[in-house]
């Protein structure tokens, strides 16, 4: 078995981080396929491949080569993210055509995606976690048995979608083996993705991730961790849980338990987690994670508007969240701030211009003194009440005309709350970004650099000194290397043909609600 993360669109602003690491559900998949006596796997992720890998004269992984240097039985393909799809589907087509049997997973294939799935290539789709299916599916493609035995599954015969009864949320995850990185041919990693959460109790109305926490213990967390860093000499970790610190006292003891490790072994390691603001009134937990080498911290600020935070489910105020966000600085983690811009709100409930929304914007930025933004417009992603609403609203544009490639946040993907144009939406996140990542810090970064040898000269006389230093060096390199994406974004954005695209899918739109 091969499976595949297919690579994102070339315009993509992930592509940058996305060659130092992986997706870790492929991983945990591959592991699990692993354990079946008579299969071997491997993983092929077209973000993270090498250069002396095969490849194509368009600069594209040469699956044929794949294909003739070790060829699957299955291939399984990635669909945790929807910009990916076009990918997924074309490599699908290309295996199906190689008499390959093909199947995909992810949070994409829901049932209103099915019918184009099975429509371009796909024979089956797993249905939530994949660990257990892809084993039984597997056994039951090896032996000939009965497919509809196959919990979570769905596949077309006979005319008809068929979906086997849902399989229960994994809950035994010390059953499962640990992921195995060493699967991942041809790739690069430098920052490894690691989890103890599966699950979100939020209940955000532009997520996919629901249902019910469900917890491994910190002793696994740890496992994975120091097993990485003893066979793959890892330093760099992402730890992938939707929300750090769900189970507040399990959490603590983890982090206490990451420190006596890295003591124990006389290393320090980097971690970024992903975090609720309102972790910042627990100081018993903020000081265990920077003691434990947590350094990042992820957090979905959402929006700085207050009727935004309301429809999103948003139980907090923009004055609450800079005060937050301060506490978390304090405690000096390095903070990344992730914003929605132009959520759709409900009809006649709101309206301000974009003008007033970027000054907004900006402002909450600068009190906040976050160290990284990431600014995208709303994506209203298959299975998610976003997504419902919108279409209910008649205002998600023709996939015809704007396909699921759009679909990463970089462009708008439905008709936004008159009286703004999609235009202005997109033309408002460059503004964002522009103000934040801006060429000045590269001279920044060179006055820092300069600025070193006196540190050390003073270090003696100054309190935490070597941190003030480090963080302003880190930032502004951040920063003109955000211009230099962007500049690259821009100039793939002009050579497109959206703005061609969106005037055709607006122009269909307005006809279907005529």
């Amino acid at each position: 078995m091969r499976i595949v993360i297919p690579a994102y669109p070339a315009f993509n602003i992930y592509s940058n981080v996305a060659n130092k690491t992986t997706a870790l559900g492929p991983v945990c998949v591959a592991t699990s396929v692993r354990e079946l006596r008579n299969w071997d796997v491997e993983v092929i992720d077209e973000n993270n491949f090498s250069l002396h890998g095969p490849r194509t004269e368009q600069g594209k992984v040469d699956h044929s080569l794949l294909q003739r240097l070790r060829s699957a039985d299955v291939v399984g393909f990635y669909g945790g993210l929807t910009s990916t799809v076009p990918r997924l589907y074309e490599l699908a087509r290309f295996y199906k055509k190689e008499g390959v049997i093909t199947v995909a997973g992810g949070q994409h294939f829901v049932e209103e995606t099915m019918p184009e799935a099975f429509a371009s290539g796909i024979d089956y789709i797993v249905r939530g976690e994949g660990e257990v299916t892809i084993q039984q599916l597997l056994l039951s493609l090896e032996n000939g048995s009965d497919l509809k035995s196959v919990k979570g599954l769905a596949y077309y015969e006979g005319g008809k979608i068929i979906q086997t009864p849902p399989r229960e949320p994994i809950t035994d995850f010390e059953a499962l083996p640990l992921p195995d990185f060493s699967l991942v041919r041809y790739a690069r990693i430098s920052i490894y993705p690691v989890e103890r959460i599966r699950g979100c109790g939020m209940d955000c109305e532009f997520c996919t991730v629901k249902g019910k926490p469900r917890f491994a213990s910190p002793e696994r967390l740890l496992e994975q961790i120091s097993n990485l860093v003893e066979t793959r000499d890892a330093r760099h970790f992402f730890i992938v849980d939707d929300l750090f610190g769900q189970q507040r006292e399990e959490t603590i003891r983890f982090c206490r338990m990451l420190f006596e490790y890295q003591r124990r072994i006389n290393l320090r390691l980097d971690f970024t987690v992903q975090i609720r603001l309102d972790k910042a009134k627990d100081g018993e937990l903020l000081s265990a994670m920077r003691k434990a080498g947590i350094n990042t911290v992820a957090i979905g600020f959402e929006s700085p508007i207050e009727e935004e935070l309301q429809i999103m489910r948003k139980h907090i105020v923009p004055e609450e969240m800079i005060k937050m966000a301060r506490v978390f600085q304090r405690f000096g983690f390095l903070v990344h701030g992730m914003f929605i811009f132009g959520y759709p709100l409900a009809e006649g409930v709101f309206s301000m211009p974009v003008a007033e929304r970027v000054r907004r914007f900006r402002i909450f930025i600068r009190q906040a003194r976050i160290d990284t933004v990431q600014v995208l417009l709303p994506v209203p992603l298959p299975g998610t009440e976003l997504r419902q609403r919108l279409l209910r609203q008649n205002r998600i544009y023709p996939s015809g005309d704007v396909g699921w490639e759009y679909y990463d946040g970089n462009f708008p993907v439905f008709e936004p709350d008159p009286p703004v144009a999609a235009e202005d939406l997109q033309m408002a996140v460059q503004q964002i970004m522009g103000k934040f990542y801006r060429f000045r810090y590269f001279f920044l970064v060179v006055i820092n650099v300069f600025a070193f040898p006196c540190l050390l000269f003073y270090l003696h006389r100054l309190r935490d000194g070597w941190k003030k230093w480090y963080r302003n060096w880190r930032n502004t390199l951040v920063r003109f290397g955000g211009w230099v994406l962007m500049k690259g974004w821009r100039k793939q954005y002009q050579q497109g043909d959206f703005v061609y695209k969106l005037e055709r899918a607006r122009g269909r739109l307005k006809g279907r609600q005529q």
